[in-house]
């Protein structure tokens, strides 16, 4: 952890050479995901509800999500530009340090820049929360704390997964943004208004519907069964095969030569 932070602390300073681009790469990162919120906020300029939830209730589904992605975007951007690290030789060297390499890669790159779409879930999640409705009791604390880290550790382990699919294809194949950036602008609202099967594929197969659609029916009071805030829990479970598939890309690894 005190390596991980010192790597924090070189990328931070790394980035803060250049203040003002800085500032607006944050401002860019915060603008490209507003069009988000004015198709929710259009959409409901239009109906009352959809499928049943109100805008702040779609808005606090939204935030979630979008928090959530912010941070593992941020956190584990070393996995997402791997195919970069794969063409141009640097996995050999990371191979030969006596560190893990799956900590090498983690640590590599930390786009501080990408927490422009941080601040703006922040500014959208204090706006929902009064206005929802919510009675917001312990548990429902929890629930929405458990939500954001379930997103985390789905977004994180897609990140993975695209980087282990490097060792195999060199390139990075770009169908895994489907689930990435596709899952933030699909989390805009719960799952269950794209239909069952679309629901079922994002409980069973890439769990994004465990951190944002079975929490979210508690959080709202649509469900009181209290096993339902506890469905993002679940979600770290899905790094495991994730890691099993990085572990499987290493031992496959053969240099590129360059």
């Amino acid at each position: 952890m005190r390596l991980y932070l010192k790597y924090l602390s070189i990328h931070l300073k790394s980035q803060m050479q250049y203040k003002t681009s800085f500032l607006l790469t944050l401002l860019g990162q915060f603008w490209s995901s507003f069009a988000m919120f004015l198709g929710i906020y259009f959409m409901f300029s239009r109906f009352q509800s959809v499928e049943g939830y109100t805008y702040s209730q779609v808005l606090l589904c939204f935030a979630i999500v979008l928090m959530a992605f912010s941070l593992a975007e941020c956190l584990v951007r070393g996995f997402d530009t791997f195919s970069v690290i794969i063409s141009n030789g640097e996995f050999d060297r990371i191979m030969v340090r006596p560190r893990n390499e799956m900590f090498q890669v983690l640590a590599s790159k930390v786009e501080l820049s990408r927490l422009g779409r941080l601040i703006q879930a922040t500014i959208i999640l204090l706006y929902a929360l009064p206005s929802s409705g919510i009675v917001w009791t312990f548990p429902k604390i929890l629930t929405l704390i458990l939500m954001v880290f379930g997103g985390i550790a789905v977004f994180s382990g897609l990140f993975v997964v695209y980087a282990s699919l490097c060792f195999f294809t060199i390139e990075g194949l770009e169908f895994i943004n489907i689930f990435t950036d596709g899952g933030r602008e699909f989390g805009r609202y719960p799952f269950s208004i794209y239909g069952n099967n679309v629901l079922k594929f994002f409980t069973f197969i890439v769990p994004l519907a465990l951190f944002q659609y079975y929490p979210f029916l508690y959080l709202i009071g649509k469900v009181t069964n209290p096993l339902y805030m506890l469905t993002p829990i679940l979600c770290f479970f899905f790094l495991l095969p994730c890691y099993f598939l990085w572990r499987l890309g290493v031992s496959h690894y053969k240099s590129t030569g360059s």
